[in-house]
């Protein structure tokens, strides 16, 4: 499981202070310039993935958001996460404005590790828990290997 994103930059590469994970390779090549081109106009959430005996679970941070925009789905072993609010009749008019609810896209790279008729979704808190099951026949326990 990886999640390519952009860097402050705007352009992609490995030096953002992430690192491709355990869960294998990233979208690379062809994909590079089409993933830039389509997170312009997104906002940037954060999550965190957790790694429990029996499963993988992504906590995205997004406070405030209406559940039923929210959209998680699986398709070619990516799992992508995105929201997209109502359409609003009359704009705010904020002062100062240091956050906002606006769409957002997040997509994670699966690699065959996931049992995906078994991915769970649930928003509580803020806070978007999906839980991935891991496949007992992709996930190896770690082994040691003795050095001679």
């Amino acid at each position: 499981m990886y999640n390519e994103h952009s860097c402050h930059t705007g352009k992609m590469h490995h030096g953002c202070g992430h690192s491709r994970g355990r869960f294998g390779h990233h979208f690379g090549g062809r994909f590079k310039q089409g993933y830039e081109m389509f997170n312009r106009g997104f906002r940037r959430v954060p999550v965190n993935i957790e790694e429990t005996e029996n499963s993988f679970i992504i906590h995205l941070y997004a406070p405030a958001l209406v559940k039923e925009n929210l959209k998680v789905v699986t398709k070619d072993d990516v799992l992508t996460i995105s929201y997209k609010p109502a359409e609003e009749g009359a704009a705010e008019k904020f002062s100062r404005r240091e956050y906002s609810n606006g769409a957002f896209e997040r997509a994670f790279a699966l690699n065959g590790k996931v049992l995906n008729d078994q991915i769970a979704a649930a928003y509580t808190d803020g806070i978007l828990k999906v839980t991935l099951p891991k496949n007992p026949e992709t996930n190896t326990p770690e082994k040691d290997i003795l050095v001679d």
